[in-house]
């Protein structure tokens, strides 16, 4: 490929932060500081080679902000010199995510949590606090930065921020004995890329402050080290310890950094019946199961990989949607924190399924301590035999990546994921053809978020008949819901489908004076105080004109603004369409509008704009490519339909 790079230098810094993911260049065409005399005779690889470089477009630009805090001309040319990725699309990548800077900024940025959990709990008190003392958002003051932020995915803890100091990562320690330190581990090829250095004086760190006050986030800025521990994953789920739960029954009761504990506590009885059973013995499990996604869509989940294990196009890959960006939702949060190991052995029972080698984790960015467990767990079972060419000696071989996502509601799309880990620019597909014809780098894929993977643990456990049991028939199993807002008692809550929304509030305890509940989250819709009858399942949810989506209940109490809330909805789709088709990019910034202009409004001096609002949010529904597009008006429409804003 003949690419024009510009003449701006990285520096040391830089170029070490993406050696230290690549491995030193080896050569001068791929960015050596100099060329030998066979350097110039001729040039290696070609279009072939830069192709199979190019997924680590997305690592290596993670690799630069971590270290640097921003990802300057300098350090974008020299990545697109390692992987040989012209400039232009490299800089699309690196515009399109909203953890990056393409700008000099400090080297600590906090990120102030501004929606629909965080703003019910107080977060416009917290960044006015913040303003008087750091400056409005965007402007450096003591070497620190603060920005608003779309859901953080901590909103049991509502309000939420987290603070991001770029340095020098630390040096990996290698694995030994039973369980090497959280946070370690190796590339899932196995092979070293790069050497090992001291730490630097200033390291990269992470620190999560919830709930936040303008105080603790000042102290935050002025020492990360120093900020409250998190409290632990079993804090989110307030029913931990009860022994009906299924998905959540290790969370608090298994030492989350211990395999011996999580084998102690049924760890790998799923994954050993599934060599038992055969590939085709595993499918069939799961569609007797009746088990189906719990990201929103419910599709089945066993079609999903009987088509995909049946295409003659080989390798087959599988991915985790672990990019749980939806505002209110964070159960996906709290497996990977207090149950790793369980998102782990589930994988390895869907590759064997599926006829997968490789596996991809694509994590929210935002989410450092869960990359920190997962990424032991991964190191831990790649030690133990659990990962890697011969998987408890039956001969399977298997492993699992992660990768990290940069902060875009859209990579939650199954499509969009594809493209961000191939180091494209996350914009959806149009489909067909489907994921299991040509998902990651063109090849067979199934795709299945952190839930729906971990009810496989208890269908090959206790067996496809005793999972259908429980639930209802359309739609067995457990279900867990992520409740925040204004109750009692937010959390992750895991109650069999066909509960009721009134049996979930009861537990969480409710406002007195309830306004209404918003149930799958930004992309879902409300329901009035005296609908809470409705059966928290797909099909009911779905006779009652409401949606259960990924399993968000938002609790608004009475001194919510609704029309303010509806605001921050149409806010937040317009900020994270990708642009891709007209319908989505021109009429989520039609819908907030409107909204802006009538949100004081009521009666006939509002009736022209909510016409326009359903014309918009119809052309949206109807024609744009993904679901983003799709579902951008549901909430709003609910609002103007249901409770009668506007009116």
């Amino acid at each position: 490929m003949d690419l024009k790079f510009t003449d701006v230098l990285a520096t040391d810094a830089e170029r070490e932060a993406v050696d230290g993911l690549l491995g030193p260049p080896p050569s001068g065409w791929e960015g050596g500081t100099t060329r030998s005399g066979t350097d110039l005779r001729w040039a290696r690889g070609g279009a072939s080679a830069a192709k199979d470089r190019r997924d680590q477009l997305l690592p290596a630009l993670h690799a630069v902000n971590d270290r640097i805090g921003w990802i300057s001309e300098g350090a974008l040319g020299y990545i697109c010199r390692r992987l040989t990725v012209a400039p232009a699309e490299a800089y699309g990548v690196a515009t399109f995510y909203a953890m990056f800077s393409v700008r000099p900024r400090p080297a600590k940025v906090l990120h102030v949590c501004t929606d629909l959990a965080c703003a019910a709990r107080g977060s416009a008190e917290v960044r006015a606090g913040l303003a008087a003392g750091l400056g409005p958002a965007g402007t450096p003051a003591e070497g620190t930065v603060w920005q608003e932020s779309p859901c953080l995915g901590l909103c049991e803890r509502a309000p939420a921020a987290l603070l991001i100091q770029a340095g020098q990562p630390p040096v990996p320690a290698r694995p030994a004995g039973e369980d090497p330190a959280p946070g370690s581990g190796t590339p899932a090829s196995g092979k070293e890329r790069g050497a090992e250095r001291p730490p630097a004086s200033a390291p990269h760190r992470t620190a999560v402050i919830a709930p936040a006050t303008p105080a603790a986030l000042a102290a935050a800025a002025r020492s990360p080290e120093a900020s409250a521990a998190e409290p632990p994953p079993e804090a989110a789920v307030p029913q931990a310890g009860d022994p009906d739960l299924v998905l959540l029954k290790r969370v608090g009761t298994t030492d989350p950094a211990s395999l011996d504990d999580y084998r102690a506590n049924g760890g790998y009885q799923a994954l050993r019946r599934a060599f038992g059973l055969g590939p085709a013995g595993v499918i069939r499990e799961v569609l007797d199961s009746g088990l189906v996604g719990r990201g929103g869509a419910a599709f089945p989940t066993g079609r999903k990989w009987e088509a995909t294990a049946r295409q003659p196009d080989t390798p087959h890959y599988l991915v985790c949607n672990a990019d749980e960006s939806e505002p209110g939702t964070f159960k996906d949060r709290v497996l990977m924190e207090g149950d790793p190991y369980a998102l782990v052995e589930a994988m390895t029972v869907a590759g064997y399924a599926i006829g997968a080698r490789k596996g991809f984790v694509y994590l929210r960015g935002e989410y450092p301590r869960a990359h920190a467990r997962l990424s032991h767990a991964l190191t831990t079972a790649r030690a133990r035999g659990l990962l890697g060419p011969d998987i408890l000696g039956q001969g399977y071989a298997f492993d699992i990546e992660i990768r990290r996502g940069a902060g875009a509601y859209i990579c939650g799309e199954e499509t969009a994921i594809f493209n961000s880990i191939e180091g494209q620019r996350g914009e959806p597909r149009s489909k067909p053809p489907f994921p299991v014809e040509k998902g990651l780098f063109g090849k067979p894929t199934v795709v299945n978020n952190v839930e729906t993977l971990v009810n496989v643990l208890p269908v090959l456990e206790h067996g496809a008949a005793a999972y259908a049991a429980s639930g209802t028939g359309t739609s067995t199993g457990t279900k867990l819901f992520c409740v925040s807002g204004q109750v009692t008692a937010p959390g992750v809550y895991e109650l069999p489908f066909g509960a009721s929304l009134r049996e979930l509030l009861e537990l969480a305890g409710p406002p007195r004076d309830l306004r209404a509940v918003l149930l799958g989250g930004a992309a879902g819709g409300f329901v009035r105080p005296d609908e809470l009858n409705i059966p928290l399942t797909f099909e009911g949810t779905r006779a009652a004109g409401a949606t259960l989506g990924s399993g968000v209940v938002l609790v608004l109490g009475g001194s919510a603004e609704l029309p303010r809330v509806l605001l921050r909805i149409a806010e937040f789709f317009r900020d994270e369409s990708c642009g891709q088709c007209v319908p989505c990019r021109v009429g989520t910034v039609r819908q907030e509008e409107a909204l802006h202009r009538i949100k004081d409004r009521t009666g006939a001096a509002a009736a022209d704009d909510i016409a326009l609002l359903r014309e918009v949010g119809q052309a949206m529904r109807e024609a744009s490519i993904c679901g983003l597009g799709q579902t951008a008006w549901n909430a709003v429409e609910s609002a103007i339909d249901r409770l009668g804003v506007y009116t």
